[in-house]
């Protein structure tokens, strides 16, 4: 037995084994962290458990009070967190293909640390990803500061997959389905969901070029793909390494963009200062 948290204090059955592995690579950021901790344990199932790696230099931002605060109130519910420092640092793809090799729930929720999700999300994700049986479901991040843009010339491209059927698909630069990209911009897919207006609950899945910050992969099929292990091909300034990963997914299992999306970007300045390699181009050879 275990005592959980559920707004107060009672003796609960040990937690579930973990369907859903949260990774969260982190940079600096703290307040972001303990925003997108607070969201997490702001999700009612399926059961997850966290891994959360630290490569801030200097004092760790998994050591700041708001972030323990939330990493508590996750552990008192019943979810565990893995808290790791994983220094030095060398490049986004290594920190992402350290995560990946400490999972092994069937699936992974890579996160990023300056996304907060709504309630609801995950169990939303997680059910589209069984139902449609592809390699990756997305919840592209929204920008709530652009409500009121309106972007109906970014959102042409918008195409539903019929029936929520994912079939695989490539896309490359240049090929129709690279154009879907500014789909993600702004609140763009905030607005998508007013003029569809799915029930409560309920979902549809889209095309998309790629998915940013909140993506759900089944794991095998992301390791299947040989998941971040390209990250040794890198220098240590690179960007895109997700979308290197995503590519080689789709083209074998499929993979969708969600609507609503429910993931919140906190708008905080990026981390990523160093683009000078574009990883899809580096490892996919375009």
């Amino acid at each position: 037995m275990t005592v959980r948290w559920s707004g107060e204090w009672a003796l609960e059955p040990p937690p579930e084994e973990p369907v859903v592995d949260v990774l969260i690579p982190s940079f600096g950021r703290p307040a972001e962290l303990a925003v997108t901790l607070a969201g997490l344990a702001g999700q009612e199932g399926p059961a997850f458990r966290v891994i959360l790696s630290d490569q801030t230099e200097g004092e760790a931002a998994i050591r700041q009070p708001a972030v323990r605060a939330m990493v508590r109130v996750l552990e008192a519910q019943g979810r565990p967190v893995r808290l790791e420092r994983h220094l030095p640092r060398r490049g986004l793809a290594e920190h992402r293909n350290f995560l990946l090799g400490l999972a092994s729930a069937p699936s992974v929720l890579f996160l990023d640390n300056d996304v907060w999700l709504e309630p609801g999300s995950l169990d939303r994700m997680s059910r589209a990803l069984q139902a449609a049986g592809c390699g990756f479901v997305g919840s592209a991040v929204q920008g709530l500061s652009y409500l009121d843009d309106s972007r109906p010339h970014e959102r042409s491209a918008f195409e539903l997959w019929p029936g929520n059927e994912v079939r695989p698909e490539r896309i490359r630069p240049g090929t129709d389905g690279f154009a879907r990209w500014p789909l993600h911009n702004a609140a763009n897919l905030a607005h998508a969901a007013a003029e569809l207006a799915v029930p409560p609950g309920e979902w549809r899945l889209y095309h998309v070029a790629w998915v940013g910050g909140c993506v759900l992969f089944d794991r095998r099929a992301l390791v299947d793909c040989g998941g971040f292990e390209f990250w040794d091909r890198l220098p240590l300034g690179h960007a895109g390494e997700d979308v290197a990963a995503q590519w080689r997914v789709m083209e074998r299992y499929g993979g969708a963009g969600i609507i609503p999306s429910g993931a919140v970007h906190l708008e905080a300045p990026t981390t990523v200062v160093d683009r000078d390699t574009d990883a899809a181009r580096e490892i996919l050879g375009q």
